[in-house]
């Protein structure tokens, strides 16, 4: 199958934006629908990306983003269950639902879309639950599809690790819940790399793949390994379940929703995976590139990374 034009849904987020960049380095040209045309602006630049303003929640508005195009990538997702389109029904069950009834309706046989791992219909949680809810959408869809199922995904503008890196430079002591969660962060150029690699392969048809790093870590070694690199190193206080729960549901009542109780319950399954990275890929060590990002933003200590990244690559 030759692949020249490709609808992004979900192009301008973290995840998205990596995976146009891949995309547009192989000499792909992109169509990304946007409600927020700002928020894209990161792709603007891109000499093979139109960026447009469309609410792909509406079908008409949907079938018009995937006309003419080769395959469509759903990345679009959300990880807290808020109201209208950022509800899980919403975000993950119904438009991958309407994702499929496009392609139907226009003639677009390849379809790629995100899900997460450990994604199931009888899942703790409704997350996981509507994850897997939309893969059996997409399996019953007669189409080309392939399914990836990440980690935990990390990457410069994460909201995984900043988000442990700003916690730790605020609190001098952290009640951590869910401390012995397991999880295999990703690398997010790795997943993009998937994602794009996937497009034309023959083999990757009708195929679900797990997308994981080549090392598991306990939420609370996560927690320890960022305060260390980030030069700040705090007490960590591990919560059983019921206080874990307890944290859970307090949390969900702030306006910014860090953490809530559906969050505690996909953390009560282990996000790792046995499989090797698909397409022969080798996946990235969190070490080899989170210091980056994370150490603190002075001359001595990013020579310091460099320098040991590069002592590294010569051994």
């Amino acid at each position: 199958m030759i692949i020249h034009d490709v609808c992004v849904l979900g192009g301008s987020g973290f995840v998205g934006r990596h995976v146009c960049n891949e995309l547009v380095a192989r000499g792909l040209r992109l169509t990304v629908p946007s409600r927020d045309r700002e928020r894209s602006k990161e792709l603007l630049p891109l000499p093979t990306v139109d960026v447009f303003t469309a609410d792909v929640h509406d079908p008409d508005q949907l079938e018009r983003a995937v006309r003419g195009c080769d395959a469509v990538i759903n990345l679009i997702g959300v990880l807290h269950d808020g109201r209208g389109k950022r509800h899980f029904q919403q975000a993950h069950v119904d438009l991958a639902r309407k994702v499929v009834e496009a392609c139907r309706r226009k003639g677009v046989r390849r379809l790629v879309q995100m899900s997460a791992l450990a994604a199931s219909t009888t899942a703790p949680s409704a997350y996981l639950r509507s994850k897997g809810e939309a893969e059996a959408i997409v399996r019953a869809s007669g189409l080309d599809y392939t399914i990836f199922r990440p980690s935990v995904i990390f990457g410069r503008e994460d909201r995984f690790l900043n988000l442990f890196a700003k916690l730790l430079r605020l609190s001098p002591v952290v009640f951590l819940g869910s401390p012995n969660a397991r999880f295999q962060p990703v690398f997010v150029e790795d997943v993009a790399k998937a994602f794009a690699e996937s497009l034309a392969r023959l083999e990757s048809f009708g195929q679900t793949y797990e997308l994981a790093g080549p090392r598991v870590y306990t939420l609370r070694e996560l927690v320890e390994y960022v305060g260390r690199v980030t030069g700040h190193p705090r007490r960590i206080v591990s919560l059983g379940n019921r206080l874990s729960y307890l944290q859970a549901s307090l949390m969900e009542l702030s306006p910014v929703k860090i953490l809530t109780r559906d969050n505690y319950r996909s953390m009560r399954v282990d996000s790792v995976s046995s499989e090797p990275f698909p397409f022969g890929l080798e996946p990235t060590r969190l070490e080899a590139v989170a210091p980056g990002w994370l150490a603190n933003r002075t001359p001595r200590s990013r020579y310091n990374f460099f320098r040991d990244r590069a002592y590294r690559e010569q051994q």
